[in-house]
């Protein structure tokens, strides 16, 4: 029966101390980090170029079919965007809608892009359609 006693005594110490934790909170100005170089690529504007991309959404997370070629390192207006986790399927159509132009003219960017987007969104099915049109830019030397 002693050892009864003790055993409960010791879960209920056990129960009632607990870890704690704490957070401290610090203001913090965000990092951002600037290259310069003195190089200038001289482009060479030439005729007008156009891609397309469509991707369907269901659910607003599961991406169904769309295109698997991307062009990188582009971003359209600002940071990470709104959408978890970073799956913007608007952001992944305008992007494979710019590798499909410049892919398909030979270009090495694209001068002055210009992005229709067209969602239609049917509350757990979403249809994104992306058209691209700019001027093939051609980098002809870098000094």
């Amino acid at each position: 029966m002693k050892h009864v006693a003790y055993a409960a005594a010791f879960s209920a110490l056990a129960l009632l101390t607990g870890c704690a934790s704490q957070n401290v909170s610090q203001p913090t100005v965000p990092l951002n980090g600037t290259v310069q170089t003195n190089l200038k690529a001289d482009v060479k504007v030439g005729e007008p170029i156009s891609g397309q991309s469509s991707v369907n959404i269901l659910f607003g997370v599961f991406k169904l079919g769309g295109d698997t070629q991307f062009a990188d390192g582009v971003t359209y207006g600002g940071g990470e965007g709104g959408f978890a986790l970073g799956l913007d399927p608007v952001a992944s159509a305008k992007s494979a809608a710019a590798y499909k132009a410049v892919k398909a003219s030979d270009a090495d960017v694209i001068v002055a892009p210009r992005y229709e987007v067209n969602v239609q969104d049917y509350f757990v099915y979403k249809t994104v359609n992306v058209n691209v049109t700019g001027k093939k830019g051609t980098v002809t030397s870098i000094r």
